[in-house]
Formats: structure tokens, sequence, C-alpha cells
């Protein structure tokens, strides 16, 4: 009987050692957890700040360039300079923007204007609101340098060639002026080319390029402007890509395989951008990224800011009724809007953190699978901010960090973080600069 008893105490003894082994063991495993995830956050901040971190994509507003409010405060926009100092986004692209209107001498010189005030916005900022903390890159060498100043850097894109109008000159003007990457249509077929919107009817105005279109190609090489494919036909891709003598960009651009949008890029698009020695720089853009998730999410997001909208007696417009405004209708309505969405942020927060968003790592996601599709050497990253971009995560440039987190928790390198923030890109504008060298 004793014998029987010493062995069930025996027994209860190595049950509790078992047990409390256990509890240490999966203490461990959690500890050991924490502190993997504390070195990934370690490791991102550290090749974060080592690497030049480039954005192709901001869209301004005007009213934003003034004296008494500019990008010297933190503003409501997605990217100003302190939100840029605070995630550690370096360089921004800023928009040189225009809607598409008709095909008039009328609406080519409103176009004009538009896009001479976007331009002198963006030279008044650099050179006279704060040129001790943001400077004008025109080239990687200006790029490099302001970053060892100490400065953020602005770079120009034009999206749309619309304001070029039928007289060819401009795009020396535009050159002239800092632009150094543009579209040749936005949403609708412009003089120069037709647009992915042509898809939703199967209705073309060039099949691809127009003649005019064509000579910009050639004039945008000769100076060394790069040519943006994001917005126009998978044609007009096609042809631009066959005439042009230099690499081209995809501004703002994600895979098409995974979210099929007629705005992303599909296989056959991917490897002609390869074999042309390009970059696609993937779109923090939540319809573009997954369009199911992001109306979906929308639905619910949407429900509580109309209920919001409605008690202000605020009519909330669609996002390409808005693009449409001018600029200081759109500035006015953008204010009202924002101060709407601040009302209801804890709301929305609580929404994100309970419901479904298109996050981060659904955007890496794009960027994994053109890697793997293409090579890193051909993929960037672009946000889209203030002209609809954002993601849950990365939703203005106070965020960018997320990105780099993201992407070394998947294990990518400092070497390929680095080409993917910033390398390739500007690889891709030596290249082209490099080309109209040549033709001069």
């Amino acid at each position: 009987m004793k014998k029987n008893n010493l062995v069930l105490l025996c027994a209860f003894f190595a049950m509790v050692t078992l047990t409390f082994s256990c509890k240490e063991a999966a203490k461990k495993e959690t500890s050991e957890k924490e502190i993997t995830e504390d070195q990934i956050i370690a490791k991102a901040k550290e090749i974060h700040a080592n690497v030049i971190t480039l954005d192709t994509h901001c869209d301004i507003n005007v009213n934003n360039f003034t004296d008494s409010i500019n990008y010297t405060q933190r503003l409501d926009s997605q990217v100003n300079i302190p939100k840029m100092e605070e995630g550690g986004l370096d360089v921004a692209w800023l928009i040189v923007y225009t809607g598409q209107d008709t095909l008039t001498a009328e609406g080519y010189k409103k176009a004009y204007n538009n896009a001479i005030s976007k331009f002198e916005a963006i030279h008044r900022l650099c050179e006279d609101i704060a040129p001790g903390k943001i400077g004008l890159a025109l080239n990687s060498e200006d790029v490099r340098r302001h970053h060892v100043a100490g400065k953020k850097v602005a770079m120009i894109g034009i999206e749309n060639g619309y304001p070029i109008g039928t007289d060819i000159s401009n795009v020396k003007k535009f050159y002239d002026l800092g632009g150094r990457y543009m579209s040749l249509a936005h949403q609708g077929h412009s003089q120069l080319s037709d647009s992915n919107t042509g898809e939703k009817d199967s209705v073309w105005l060039h099949n691809g390029l127009s003649e005019l279109g064509k000579e910009v190609i050639t004039e945008m090489n000769k100076y060394g402007m790069m040519i943006d494919v994001s917005h126009p036909s998978k044609e007009a891709m096609r042809q631009m890509i066959e005439l042009t003598k230099a690499p081209v960009i995809a501004s703002h651009s994600s895979a098409r395989a995974l979210c099929n949008h007629s705005r992303n890029l599909d296989d056959e698009q991917l490897q002609w951008l390869k074999e042309n020695g390009g970059v696609v720089q993937t779109v923090a853009f939540a319809s573009y990224v997954d369009t199911e998730k992001a109306e979906a999410f929308n639905a619910l997001a949407d429900k509580i800011l109309k209920e919001e909208a409605e008690k202000n007696n605020f009519a909330i417009l669609e996002w390409d009724d808005v693009r449409a405004l001018s600029d200081e209708a759109r500035g006015a309505y953008y204010k009202e809007y924002m101060a709407l969405r601040d009302k209801i942020k804890p709301q929305i927060d609580s929404l994100s953190e309970a419901g479904n968003p298109v996050d981060v790592s659904d955007f890496v996601d794009h960027i994994d699978y053109m890697v793997e599709k293409i090579g890193i050497d051909h993929v960037g990253i672009s946000s889209d901010f203030d002209g609809g971009g954002g993601i849950y995560g990365w939703n203005d440039a106070s965020e960018t960090l997320n990105v780099t987190i993201e992407l070394v928790k998947r294990g990518y390198t400092e070497e390929d973080i680095e080409k993917l923030w910033s390398g390739n890109l500007l690889r891709v504008l030596d290249e082209v600069q490099a080309v109209a060298k040549e033709i001069s």
C-alpha cells in the first residue's frame, strides 16, 4: 500500500514538474516571439534610416502652398513636411495633376494655366517658403545632395499630358519647370493617348497613341523626362514601349492578377515593362489593392460618414466629381470633408480594428507578386496620397515606417528594400537622362 502511495506521489510530482516545465516553455516561446517582433521593428527602423525612401505619387492643392498655409505645418493633407519627418519619408513626388476636359483650345488653355499654377506652387515651397527644409530635385544627384544636407526632397511628376495642348514645345517648358515624368492621359482620352477608362465601354479615340502623342514620346526621350504608363490604355502602353528609347515607369499601379482593376498592370504588361528595363511603383490605393475588400469596408465606413454628414448638412461627392472641381472649390470641399472625417475618426479607428480594411500586408502582397514575376529590380513604392490613396497602416506620410516593417517581416534584405524604396526609380531616371544626353 505504501509502495502504491509512493508511486502515486512520484507521479503527482512528475505531473507538477511537467506542468511547470510546459508553462516555462510557453513563457519562453512567448518571450522569444516578443523579442523577435522587437528585433524586426528595430531592424526595420535601422534600414528605414539607412535608405532613401521615395514615394512617386503625392497630389497637391495649391491652397496649401501659401505664406500662411503650407507644408511646413502639420496640415490635414496626407503629405507635408512634419508628417514626412515623423514617418521617415525622404522624397515626395509632388504632382502637377490636371483633370480631363474638352479637346478644344479653351480646354487646353485652362489646363495649361492649372498646370503652371501647380509648378509655381511647388517652386514656391522649395525656394521661398521652406528652402531650408525641402529642396527640389531634378536628378538623382540632387536627391542625394539634399538628403545628405538633412532636407526633405520634392520632385515633380505630371499626371495627364492634356495641358500640353497641341503645342509640342510645352514638353520642354514643363521639363524646364522641373517635370521629370509625365503620363499622357488620365480619366478619359486625351489628345495624346487613350486612357485605361476605355475598357468600360471599349470606345477608343486613337487606338493607342495619337500622332501628336507619338511626337510627345520622342520629345520626352529628347529631354530626359520619364514616360508614365499608369493611366494610359494597354495598347497605348504597348506603343509607348515600342517607340521609346528609354525605360518607362508606372508611377502608381499594382498587379492586375491580384486585383482586376484597369488601373493595374496585367502579367503581359509587367513583362513588357521588365523587358524595357522600367519599374512599376506599387500603389497603396485601397481599391487597386483589393477592390472587394475595399468596397466592403468602405460601405461600413461610409454609413458612419453619411450619418455625420447629414447631421452637418454636408453633401458627399463622388471622387471623380471632386477632382472635376476647381482648385478653390476642391480645397473648400476637402477642408470640410476632412473636418467631418476628424469627427468620426474614433469610430473609423474602432471599425478598422474590428473590421477588415485593406492594409499594409495586402499592399505588400502586390510587391511580393511583382518581385516574383519580374524581379526585384523592376518594382517600387507609391501612395497616391491626397489623390485617393492610403491604406490601413499607411494612411499618410507619418506611417511610412510600417511599410518597411512589413518588408522586413517578409525577409527582404536592406539591399532589396533600398531598391524598392528608391534605388530602382532613381536608376530609371538616370538611364532616361543618359539617353537624352546621347540624343542631344
